[in-house]
């Protein structure tokens, strides 16, 4: 295992729709092809909540007046353990701006697992869409798949 990477993903909510980011416009990004979150690793000495308003400032140009954690998701693959936290946040004000790093676009939640995204976000967003308490699960991966989601 190389490192623990702390990062957050942040569901901003409206009118049933959740704002999501398809990753299409970095050259070799992991994450691309795929719908999800928006989000990003915290800076050194960042609390998980400042990092979620920073992110979701600087990926869609909307300022965040309240948030909450849902829970908390571990991610284990080959190379790294990524420690997520999760946000689904509703009380946010300004229009969204273009973003460099894909398309945002607002989804319907009752559509969203139409979209392509990682099966391991499959595991912990019924429980964000359900308003499930507190959670904390992880996720292993081996080449990419999901081999195994678990509590903690």
């Amino acid at each position: 295992m190389d490192y623990l990477r702390r990062t957050v993903v942040c569901y901003l909510k409206k009118d049933d729709h959740y704002l999501l980011l398809f990753r299409n416009r970095k050259k070799n990004d992991y994450y691309k092809g795929k719908w999800i979150g928006v989000g990003g690793k915290l800076e050194p000495n960042e609390s998980p909540d400042e990092a979620a308003v920073r992110e979701v400032k600087e990926e869609t140009g909307l300022d965040v007046h309240s948030l909450s954690m849902a829970g908390e998701v571990i991610f284990v693959n080959e190379n790294y353990h990524e420690l997520m936290y999760v946000y689904e946040i509703t009380d946010f004000s300004g229009s969204v701006v273009g973003c460099a790093e894909g398309m945002l676009r607002w989804i319907p939640i009752k559509d969203i697992y139409l979209y392509p995204m990682w099966e391991g976000d499959k595991a912990f967003l019924p429980l964000l869409i359900n308003h499930a308490p507190y959670f904390k699960i992880k996720v292993t991966y081996k080449q990419n798949r999901l081999i195994k989601v678990e509590s903690y």
